[in-house]
């Protein structure tokens, strides 16, 4: 029998979240109920794989599995860069655990037996986002985005809210890109069409800085209050909002997971985290709780070997975690996640929360979303968040 466990963890550079993968790693282990100091049940073994692409994951895969000869093979992934690595997967027959922010919505030709998914799902976010702004504020909303945000199914997610609740209007700008200058964000024109012609609402989806910078800058226009702005999730998390708490700041969002949240086993998740880390649970450490409480089920049979059993029982099973049911291979449906539709402030250098609504999830193989596969295809491999 195995004294311990050999995890390969896939892992690219993000400036937005440098030290993520410490986070799920110590989520993980906790989920496990082991301790992230004293524990030797499991190893994490990472190998970078620079801004995620599929040729440097499947080189990094290669490495892990056969070099290193790791037990399972995880990491941050994207949907784009799996195909390429499903035959090494195959041919090892280990199981593969991946993690994702759900940047696309899934879409899987080919559903190897043996790959798992634990996502956040944010496009389900979206989704809910723009169904509860259509239902609010009526057609004719406005969407800024950026190039490297557009690449993805978060403007079409939120469309595609729009429309599933009767809508059939909305306006779309993307920011110009500088290959000299790849932060540089000019919105001189954005606001003049809106002075122009005012939307119902703005929906802004803006990853890491250039988010912050913009937050701070409309509470500069003139339009703050004035129209209802409408935040990407991951604009609106807490670590986010830090850096601007001391603006006075209204918008809006739909958050797939609250550290607020009450229930017991959501405070447990956060009060052992925050215990150990010393700092605010956030979505990775979520993510690897959530995968914790599946793979401390699935320790015994993964300590000999038996990956069949193993991977029986990821394709079936479910957890009840921090945030309700969670299962992770997408035949078996993928558990509808609900997403808190939230009123956020910000004064006196504190964040205010209120929940306003609750949205609906999607099936991520429903008919009505066809068309996203259809008309986003940009081809970006590397993960959200990972720039």
């Amino acid at each position: 029998m195995k004294t311990s466990l050999k995890i390969g963890f896939l892992t690219p550079y993000s400036g937005i979240y440098p030290y993520y993968s410490q986070h799920l790693f110590t989520g993980w282990l906790l989920g496990m109920g082991l301790d992230p100091m004293r524990q030797n049940t499991i190893e994490f073994v990472q190998e970078y794989t620079h801004m995620g692409s599929l040729n440097a994951c499947e080189t990094a895969a290669r490495k892990l599995l056969f070099f290193n000869r790791v037990d399972i093979l995880s990491g941050l992934v994207s949907y784009k860069a799996v195909p390429g690595m499903v035959p090494l997967i195959e041919s090892d027959k280990r199981p593969a655990f991946f993690f994702d922010m759900g940047e696309y919505v899934p879409y899987f030709p080919y559903l190897s037996p043996d790959v798992f998914y634990a996502s956040q799902q944010v496009w389900q976010s979206q989704y809910a986002l723009g169904r509860w702004a259509q239902g609010k504020w009526g057609a004719g909303g406005h969407i800024l985005t950026a190039v490297y945000e557009a690449g993805y199914h978060l403007n079409n997610s939120f469309q595609q809210g729009v429309f599933n609740a009767g809508g059939s209007e909305l306006q779309l700008t993307i920011l110009p890109f500088d290959h000299n200058d790849p932060h540089r964000m000019e919105l001189n024109s954005f606001f003049a069409q809106l002075a122009q012609a005012p939307p119902p609402y703005v929906h802004v989806i803006l990853c890491g800085n250039m988010g912050t910078r913009f937050l701070e800058q409309w509470v500069q226009s003139g339009f703050h209050k004035k129209i209802p702005l409408l935040v990407f999730e991951t604009m609106a998390y807490d670590d986010i909002l830090e850096d601007i708490k001391n603006v006075n700041l209204e918008i809006y969002s739909a958050q797939l997971w609250m550290r607020e949240d009450e229930n017991k086993t959501n405070q447990l998740f956060v009060k052992s985290f925050e215990n150990i880390a010393k700092q605010p649970a956030n979505i990775y450490s979520l993510m690897g709780y959530e995968a914790g409480l599946v793979w401390r089920e699935l320790l015994p049979y993964a300590r000999t070997n038996d990956w069949d059993a193993v991977k029986q029982r990821l394709r079936e099973g479910i957890i009840n975690g921090p945030r309700g049911e969670r299962n992770f291979y997408p035949s078996s449906g993928f558990a509808l996640p609900a997403a808190n539709i939230l009123k956020i402030t910000t004064s006196a250098n504190k964040i205010h929360k209120i929940i306003l609504d609750q949205g609906m999830g999607m099936r991520f193989d429903a008919k009505e979303l066809e068309a996203i596969h259809q008309e986003s295809v940009s081809g970006w491999q590397n993960p959200l968040l990972c720039i």
